[in-house]
């Protein structure tokens, strides 16, 4: 295929590229981009070389100047002959320079010298510019259904079953933590990624030749790049920074699946505690054209589950023989693929949160269908504490006669003699918590407030806000 080609987007192969593409990623993760981000390190190695007096000013100028101009279509056209993407790449440089300027493309550098660099600092602007602040965005929302719904009641759910009183914004709010702490770990993670210019083995073999101090050279050109260099490296930079990133991007997909599932439940006609206009995230069935179906939260889902194996790959990635291998050339190339079917659900998980719409009212009557067995834990505990040598068993064996009879638990308590002298030492509130078990909420509404204010301040205090 000829450079001037044009190949529409349905030709290609990833649905990343066609139905999950992120448009603000493309000046960071796209091939383009990432050749781009080479010609910028050549050129940033040409600069610091200049600075140096190892090569002249002027050749620097041009190598700057060429680096600018090489496009990805081209350098794929020369890799057809070369065999190798950094030397058609270097050709392309060479290609628009002088004679003499030639032999100053790529002077002291190994491929990877170029190939980590570039990777490290386009991973770390597509975190910085695009989605690093579309989280932020993502958390904002959680943050506010935290708190619009901090006192909106909810019957807690463990093992599907219903459980104790909680609030709709307190169930929120472990959303909003969660996925406020892997912000910080992703803050922290894409500003760590770390350059290399240490030449084919990394031990600065070729760069010393030419400078008296290479660290400080290597340290010089990363510089340029916005990138600090690695404390030791191979031909390689060493991995485990960009393994940290996937990591705590993968785990902040895991997050937005968990979310995604739980809102998905919670919208089922027969719970019905959350709804959701028609729209882009709402489809009706082929067949069926009454139907909600919550294509946005299943599509997160769907997206998750394709992509957090990518996490597989980068730990085996953690091995290279000796000073370098191959056998991470091709499966790093994907990352810009996880990268962007994260950010793509990112998008949609906010437009979702946007359009979510708590149901109070069905949240009232679920939990009116066990408010009467709500009370068998306070009860329980209550009576233990004053001296019942077997409450556990006694109210559970309670409960399952009042499931049997339908009588309600609370009037068998009542009714039941044997209790009176422990009943008589609770105090007012603890009556109140037997009788009318809305009252069991423990600290769940200070709760969402106190976690929506705290990861308001850790946003604003990160720039986020």
């Amino acid at each position: 295929m000829g450079k001037d080609d044009v190949v529409s987007r349905f030709d290609l192969t990833s649905p990343t590229d066609f139905r999950y593409e992120v448009e603000e990623l493309k000046p960071y993760l796209s091939e383009e981009a990432f050749v781009r981000y080479k010609s910028k390190v050549e050129a940033a190695l040409a600069q610091v070389l200049a600075e140096r007096r190892v090569i002249k000013t002027e050749y620097a100028d041009e190598i700057v100047k060429a680096s600018q101009e090489v496009t990805a279509a081209e350098v794929y056209v020369e890799e057809e002959k070369t065999r190798h993407d950094i030397i058609a790449q270097v050709n392309m440089i060479r290609k628009r320079v002088s004679d003499g300027a030639k032999t100053a493309v790529h002077r002291t550098a190994t491929s990877y010298d170029i190939v980590d660099t570039a990777n490290a600092w386009r991973y770390k602007d597509a975190f910085n510019n695009v989605i690093i602040p579309d989280m932020a965005a993502l958390e904002k929302e959680f943050i506010r259904m935290a708190r619009d719904g901090k006192d909106v009641l909810q019957i807690g759910r463990t093992h599907l079953q219903h459980a104790e009183p909680i609030t709709f914004g307190f169930a929120m709010a472990w959303y909003v933590s969660r996925f406020g702490r892997r912000i910080v770990d992703v803050v922290k993670t894409a500003n760590s990624l770390e350059g290399k210019f240490s030449g084919a083995v990394g031990a600065y073999n070729a760069s010393a030749l030419f400078v008296d101090d290479p660290e400080q050279f290597e340290a010089d050109v990363l510089n340029k790049c916005n990138m600090n260099p690695t404390e030791v490296s191979t031909q390689i930079v060493q991995p485990e920074p960009q393994a940290d990133l996937v990591h705590y991007t993968m785990t902040s997909f895991g997050i937005l699946a968990n979310w995604a599932d739980d809102m998905r439940n919670l919208m089922r006609p027969e719970i019905g505690e959350v709804g959701q206009p028609r729209g882009k995230d709402i489809s009706a069935s082929s067949t069926m054209p009454h139907k909600r179906n919550p294509i946005g939260l299943e599509n997160i889902e769907s997206l998750w589950k394709q992509t957090w194996p990518v996490m597989n790959t980068v730990y085996q990635d953690l091995i290279s023989n000796h000073q370098r291998d191959l056998t991470n050339s091709a499966s790093q190339r994907f990352l810009p693929v996880a990268f962007t079917n994260f950010d793509f659900s990112v998008r949609r998980a906010t437009r979702v949160a946007q359009s979510l719409k708590p149901h109070a009212g069905n949240m009232k009557e679920n939990f009116d269908m066990s408010k009467d067995k709500i009370i068998a834990e306070p009860l329980q505990l209550l009576l233990a504490s004053y001296g019942h040598p077997d409450s556990h068993k006694y109210v559970g064996d309670m409960a399952d006669e009042s499931v049997k009879t339908g009588i309600p638990l609370t009037e068998m308590v009542a009714a039941d003699p044997s209790l009176k002298p422990f009943l008589d030492q609770f105090t007012p509130q603890q009556r109140q918590i037997i009788s009318d078990p809305t009252k069991y909420l423990g600290v769940a509404s200070k709760k969402a407030q106190e976690v929506a204010d705290v990861w308001e301040v850790n946003l604003k205090a990160a720039g986020l806000w």
